[in-house]
């Protein structure tokens, strides 16, 4: 939001999907959290102004410290370069279609489901 972190990346995960677990909304302040793998993440600017919040479980919500926007999400253990991204920071038009609705046995209660998207109470099932 404030312009302060800059990324590139090279080419996007065919899977992006919206995540109804409370940690996403929390962090996202929405009704989910979309977010979607990339390939090459660089950080052009800002990335001394990324902060960390590691939940309970281990996994891991980058945010920036000057605004507070959303950065990413990853799980324990991964390197940052891996993260997923939130897909509301791109500004362009991106290749990317939600395949999958994830952890929606924890979705809000007035949160409606895309009956057209895959759904799945827990994590994507393969």
């Amino acid at each position: 939001m404030c312009g302060d972190i800059t990324f590139s990346v090279d080419d996007f995960s065919q899977k992006a999907a919206n995540c109804y677990c409370s940690m996403c909304r929390k962090f996202h302040g929405a009704a989910y959290g979309t977010l979607v793998g990339v390939r090459a993440l660089i950080w052009n600017s800002g990335f001394e102004k990324l902060s960390e919040y590691v939940a309970p479980n281990g996994t891991i919500r980058t945010f920036c410290t000057r605004c507070g926007s959303s950065i990413g999400f990853r799980v324990k253990g991964e390197r940052i370069e891996n993260m997923e991204i939130a897909i509301a920071l791109f500004d362009d038009d991106i290749p990317v279609k939600i395949d999958a609705q994830i952890y929606t046995s924890y979705k809000a209660s007035w949160c409606k489901l895309d009956d057209g998207v895959a759904i799945f109470s827990e994590g994507r099932k393969e």
